[in-house]
């Protein structure tokens, strides 16, 4: 049977360039030889032409072999860089070596200037056409920009900026163009990488905007400070100018920077704050072979608890959640990036006593990460006994489950909305801190029989009609302090986001309202550092640094949209709503911070309490929330003292109060 075989593209490709090098080469020393005699054919004495017929074309198809061989042919000539010229100039070199010992040995001793000349005819001619290709190609790129074509300001003329503008005219897929380059260095203004002029500094991104109708700004400087990145966005966002940047240094070192590894500037890159990266080495050997218990799994932080707890070598891994939507989704991607991790996904409520001595009692989990909760304010302050229940009692039961099964270690993860808390949401999560401290205080003293267990069922029993005995645990109670999760559920940029797809207006509670921020990988490793360096009774609060006005985040999301603010997109005040005040704290003013190995991690001393009499009205407040008295509130603030209604804003201007914080380091309210 015969198959017929179709040349591919290449290799016709090949074939051809290979005649014309053949040509090339008998053009190159036939020239420099008539050039030797005055460009006189008949001057040329007949033995070196002789020796040139009968050399030339054994020679010009060795030349061929040793390019194949060398593969010059499998170079991509639109493509083509210093080093592909420098490659063929070395194989050129040796093959004209070859050729002047050569013919100089089998036939007769050539003239100097036919070696030479030769050789530099040969290269030439072979560099010239494949260089001629990829410089067409530039030249068309450079001429093919229609007003449909983006036009393309790159900030930063290092090794990023020239590999995102060599990427952007050598692709035929793109239509972008580059009109400008932004760098600080002055030593650069005024030069030109492919083309494109270097401008200025980022003093003459506004100006260059302008001057050259810049549609797109791509951030190419991988080492940039957050100060230095926050400015720069900054003034970049104010342009209105669609904004990309790369993720970080590992696209440079792989060589990945292309205009595809760009990514969209988020709003949290606007925040002017370095991320988080503390030694996790000590977290994920604490982890490893432990059977871990995350409540709330399916959460925004919970999920990506998990997320890191799968990643590091857990023997067995729960997620515990209400929702099982979410506890879903969060299975199906562990099982996926983890198939050999021991999952197990449980549905219930840290309300219900008897699942949760249930799930205690099956797997004994070694940590527990106690991520379940209502935080949503608002909804809170209509649902005030939903709070108690499920943050402050749902809290206790979990923390008894896990102190009388031998957990090693219990961390609550609480907010900045449980200092001095104006709301019955942060009042709850003050409640938790305390039962935390409770907790802690008992099993250190071996005192744990001073806490009731406390029962929804009528029998006071774990649920199968014994009354619990606890021996001597040896738990570690911790707490963790947030401020707000970008991205988590409930945060206002998902909320400002769908406004904006509706093309608005933006709902803004206040124009001056303030409010503290992290990501959420941040909040998970200050979560799990507590988890590992925890001795028992710390409430542990992460330097966000400098709080955000809600306004500036809105009018930043807008522009990073592609609108305008108040032309494009209304923004809205819809003033503060129940239990919300204009800014937030990390720590009471009684609590001091005690440092920690990481200068951006504090330790909050605890406040010292009744532990006693909180025990005593622990057990009537939950009475006062499963019977859903109306008075919920003074039981809560009989027992947290810091607990007080948010002032109007017109009150905190008239004492003074709110000056002293706007005006300050927006630390503790002392």
């Amino acid at each position: 049977m015969r198959i017929k075989r179709k040349l591919e593209h290449w290799q016709i490709m090949t074939l051809c360039v290979g005649i014309c090098d053949l040509i090339s080469i008998h053009c190159s020393y036939f020239l420099a030889l008539w050039l030797r005699f005055d460009a006189v054919y008949s001057r040329i004495p007949l033995r070196y032409l002789r020796a040139f017929y009968g050399f030339i074309t054994p020679y010009a198809i060795g030349c061929v072999i040793l390019f194949n061989l060398c593969r010059l042919y499998r170079i991509l000539w639109r493509f083509a860089s210093v080093n592909d010229l420098a490659r063929t100039g070395i194989v050129s070199f040796i093959a004209s070596v070859l050729h002047a010992i050569i013919i100089c040995a089998l036939f007769i001793r050539m003239p100097l200037s036919y070696l030479f000349g030769g050789a530099l005819f040969q290269l030439f001619l072979l560099c010239v056409p494949r260089f001629f290709y990829r410089g067409w190609l530039l030249f068309c790129s450079c001429r093919k920009v229609s007003e449909a074509s983006a036009h393309v300001m790159v900030i930063g003329a290092g090794n990023a900026g020239q590999m995102i503008i060599r990427d952007i005219k050598s692709s035929d897929k793109l239509t972008d163009n580059v009109v400008c380059v932004i760098d600080d260095d002055p030593d650069k203004w005024n030069r030109y990488i492919y083309g494109v002029r270097i401008v200025g500094g980022r003093e003459e991104i506004f100006s260059a905007v302008e001057k050259y109708k810049v549609d797109k700004i791509y951030l190419a400087i991988p080492s940039l400070n957050s100060e230095d990145r926050k400015e720069i966005l900054g003034i970049c966002n104010e342009t209105g100018c669609e904004l990309k940047q790369l993720p970080g240094y590992y696209q440079l070192m792989s060589g990945q920077v292309t205009v595809s590894a760009m990514k969209d500037v988020a709003v949290e890159d606007l925040l002017g704050r370095e991320v988080i990266q503390p030694e996790m080495k000590e977290v994920f050997d604490f982890i490893s072979g432990k059977v871990v218990l995350v409540t709330g799994g399916g959460g925004s932080i919970g999920s990506e608890l998990c997320r890191q707890v799968a990643a590091h070598g857990a023997k067995q891994l729960i997620i515990f959640d209400i929702y099982e939507n979410n506890a879903y989704d969060i299975q199906n991607e562990l099982k996926e990036k983890h198939p050999e991790l021991d999952l197990v996904t449980l549905i219930g409520s840290v309300r219900d006593s008897r699942r949760i001595w249930q799930v205690f009692d099956t797997y004994h989990p070694q940590i527990v990460y106690h991520a379940a909760a209502h935080k949503h304010v608002p909804l809170m302050e209509d649902s005030p006994c939903e709070s108690i229940k499920n943050n402050a009692i749902g809290t206790y039961k979990t923390a008894y489950a896990a102190m009388a099964h031998g957990c090693e270690r219990f961390v609550l993860i609480s907010t900045d909305k449980a200092v001095n808390p104006t709301n019955i949401m942060g009042a709850s999560k003050r409640l938790c801190e305390m039962i935390i401290q409770t907790f802690d205080k008992k099993v250190k003293e071996g005192r744990i029989q001073d806490l009731p267990q406390l029962f929804t069922h009528g029998d006071g029993t774990s649920g199968n009609g014994n009354r619990v005995e606890v021996g001597k645990p040896k738990t570690e109670f911790v707490a963790v302090r947030f401020g707000n999760v970008l991205g988590s559920n409930g945060s206002v940029i998902p909320i400002f986001k769908k406004q904006i797809a509706k093309g608005g207006p933006v709902t803004v509670t206040d124009p001056d309202i303030i409010r503290y921020f992290m990501t959420i990988p941040e909040a998970v490793r200050l979560v799990m550092l507590a988890g590992t360096y925890a001795h028992g009774g710390e409430i542990f609060v992460l330097d966000m640094g400098s709080p955000v006005k809600i306004d500036t985040l809105a009018r930043n999301l807008i522009r990073l949209s592609g609108f305008k603010p108040d032309e494009d997109i209304k923004i809205v005040y819809t003033g503060l709503r129940p239990g919300e005040k204009l800014y937030e704290e990390k720590l009471m003013a009684e609590e001091g911070l005690k440092k920690t190995d990481n200068a951006l991690i504090h330790i909050g001393q605890p406040i010292p309490f009744d532990y006693e009499v909180f025990i005593r009205q622990l057990e009537g407040l939950m009475e006062a929330a499963y019977k859903n008295k109306k008075n919920i509130r003074e039981w809560v603030a009989k027992i947290v003292n810091t607990y007080h209604p948010a002032l109007p804003k017109a009150t905190m201007v008239k004492n003074g109060a709110y000056e002293a914080l706007t005006e300050g380091s927006y630390k503790s309210a002392g």
